[in-house]
């Protein structure tokens, strides 16, 4: 066994105990006396310690290596670790180690500066490893459900042109030698944009200097659930005014296709007329979505032969669907009221979502350095909007919406 791997199996070995004498000293309201928690103190420092010692013996081997490959004779051709010139920049272990120390305030700074050259951006920032950027989208489908309905593309440049035929060709019929007609087709184009994005999160410096904790899962799911509900409250009601552009703005959301009759109620008579509405190639895609406040008022309407409309899902994951048609819900859909766009029906892979990049994070050492902590800023930008509204149809409660 190496010394390194002997360090690492006596620091678990001494963590497992300082857990259990831990747990072993709570008395039955949960508190840990003054004298056990000197103890405590004392084991945490022991590990804190094999941790600085293990960090050591790792730097002094990979200094090691590096110095024998210098010194050595040069590698034969396919003899080696081979080299992936396929794999960018910031997929790299070089990066991503270095990344992550920055992070935690660790290192020859002069070495991480070295590995992150390749990702400073004109934000000041650092692009987030790969592998880690993977795991941050991933939060952000999990906490934003319309990313999974909608199409999502990846640009390099500030702003990204859609170009969107407006009507469609016709073909004729014709006698032998007669000269076909031209069919004049318009074109328009949609323009996404980069909309910038933040959030900033404090953590301790225990936390950050403890090697047991896992920063980069912490961080993820923080940040993914933060800027994945700001996301997804911006693809349903943003305004286009530096942020994406909602599926029920105004004038370039949705199709208002239906009103309800009442303020307060829908109807199985406009949840049909809602769904055919939507042209018939739409259909095979289609989905609903709602505020769950809708959901007990659509689960409840009958047809006439006293049957719900509403189908549970005997599939796990898969949504329960009205009337054939699944149904996904959003707490930032409205919530019923006077003239409010309460039910959306349509295929949302014609809302085109734009993520320019990857994410961008800066540390933040002085501006909480008075109650030891260091906030930790996240920036992304992000665009959005519905390429063709016919693609998406609303039932709107009738009346007058109250503003604000």
């Amino acid at each position: 066994m190496s010394k390194i791997q002997e360090l690492r199996a006596k620091r678990f070995e001494l963590y497992e105990q300082c857990k259990n004498y831990l747990d072993s000293k709570r008395d039955e309201n949960g508190q840990i006396p003054a004298d056990a928690r000197e103890a405590y103190d004392k084991m945490y420092n022991d590990i804190q310690n094999l941790s600085m010692d293990i960090e050591l013996q790792e730097k002094q081997a990979r200094l090691d290596a590096e110095m024998n490959k210098s010194a050595g004779t040069p590698p034969l051709m396919g003899v080696g670790e081979p080299k992936d010139t396929a794999k960018s920049p910031t997929a790299t272990n070089q990066y991503k180690d270095a990344f992550w120390a920055s992070i935690r305030g660790r290192g020859n700074t002069l070495d991480i500066m070295n590995a992150l050259s390749v990702g400073v951006n004109t934000d000041g920032g650092y692009l987030v490893p790969d592998e880690f950027d993977r795991n941050l989208v991933q939060a952000l489908e999990e906490n934003n459900v319309f990313r999974g309905l909608a199409r999502t593309i990846r640009t390099q440049s500030g702003a990204h042109m859609i170009p969107v035929a407006n009507d469609t060709m016709t073909a004729m019929w014709l006698d032998e030698g007669q000269t076909i007609t031209e069919t004049t087709t318009q074109f328009s184009q949609v323009q996404l944009n980069a909309h910038k994005l933040g959030t900033a999160i404090r953590i301790s410096n225990e936390l950050l200097n403890d090697s047991f904790f896992d920063l980069p899962g912490y961080i993820a799911e923080r940040f993914g659930r933060v800027m994945g509900n700001t996301e997804e409250n911006a693809f349903i009601n943003g305004t286009g005014i530096k942020q994406p552009t909602g599926i029920l703005h105004a004038t370039a959301g949705g199709t208002r296709a239906v009103t309800a009759a009442s303020e307060t109620a829908v109807t199985l008579d406009e949840v049909i007329h809602l769904k055919y509405s939507l042209k018939a190639p739409y259909r095979t895609k289609a989905k609903w979505l709602c505020n769950e406040d809708l959901v007990y008022a659509l689960r409840t309407i009958k047809d006439k032969n006293d049957r719900y409309i509403w189908a549970d899902s005997l599939v796990e994951g898969e949504p329960s669907t009205l009337l054939g048609s699944g149904v996904i819900t959003s707490a930032y859909m409205p919530t019923v009221a006077a003239g409010q766009e309460v039910l959306a029906y349509g295929d949302f892979s014609y809302y085109w979502i734009a993520d320019r990049q990857s994410r961008t994070f800066k540390r933040l050492n002085e501006l909480y350095a008075m109650s030891d902590q260091v906030a930790f800023l996240t920036t992304q930008r992000v665009d959005g909007k519905l390429v063709l509204p016919e693609a998406i149809q609303l039932l709107t409660m009738a009346g007058t919406k109250v503003s604000g």
